[in-house]
């Protein structure tokens, strides 16, 4: 009997993941099936966009979370680079010279959330690439050529997810079938990207900038002050917090009124 396909294999290894929550397959999935077929401690996938707000769509863990929000807010790391070049882009191990050299605002901050080593893999079907699904380990990591193959398998599972594309349902060990239910992790990215996406567009008025000017204010506020984009953004919408106007000014923020 002829073996199955990489893609296949990968495909039903997502699909167990998903039966596991009793769910419809989502990145989610990915990300956790990755996590535990490859040499890495966890993984996460963000939403990336050339002319909006970037997103953190879901994570395995604390620091996967923390690896995925540390990139898009201070807009440097493997998966910035991942999705700017549209390569794979490997930080085998964070504490070299060169990953320092590289990213010295991540490297530092990923060291000390608890990575040693961060993969990141572009989400791409033709000139769409809708996100990055990013691997990370507690220590080094160096993957051989079968390895970075089947993360390439799961990075092109979740570009599929990602667009809403059909995915054939393999058939699962010991009878088990995935319940068609929603995904909460997909309707909390919801509200997630709308809150940010409102905070930017609030931002644009207040500030008198333009959308990614408001959004690198955004990103800035959050880095300086030690919070996640989301926090930031909850603040803004709801009218506790006002940035104030110029970039470079000591001012204290003020709730809006």
């Amino acid at each position: 009997m002829k073996p199955p396909s990489r893609a296949s294999r990968i495909r039903l290894l997502v699909a167990e993941q998903a039966a596991l929550r009793g769910a419809r397959v989502g990145v989610v999935d990915v990300c956790n099936a990755a996590a535990a077929a490859l040499p890495f401690d966890g993984a996460g996938v963000s939403a990336m966009f050339r002319t909006a707000a970037s997103h953190p769509l879901c994570s395995t863990d604390d620091i996967s979370e923390q690896l995925e929000e540390l990139q898009l807010t201070l807009g440097e790391g493997p998966c910035v680079d991942a999705f700017a070049l549209g390569s794979v882009i490997t930080a085998p191990d964070l504490q070299t010279a060169e990953t320092h050299s590289r990213w010295p605002a991540f490297a530092e901050a990923a060291i000390d959330a608890g990575a040693g080593a961060v993969c990141a893999f572009p989400l791409q079907v033709g000139a769409i690439m809708p996100g990055v699904l990013d691997l990370y380990s507690t220590g080094p990591v160096e993957l051989d050529q079968e390895q970075l193959a089947d993360a390439c398998a799961f990075a092109d599972t979740a570009t599929l997810v990602l667009l809403d594309a059909r995915i054939e349902q393999p058939v699962l060990p010991l009878g088990i079938a995935p319940e068609i239910a929603p995904d909460r992790r997909l309707e909390d990215l919801g509200g997630y990207r709308a809150e940010i996406d409102q905070a930017t567009g609030m931002l644009t008025v207040q500030l008198g900038v333009g959308i990614e000017e408001a959004f690198i204010r955004l990103r800035a506020h959050a880095y300086a002050r030690g919070q996640r984009l989301a926090e930031v953004a909850s603040d803004i919408v709801a009218r506790r917090l006002r940035l104030p106007p110029g970039p470079d000014t000591d001012e204290s923020d003020e709730p809006s009124d």
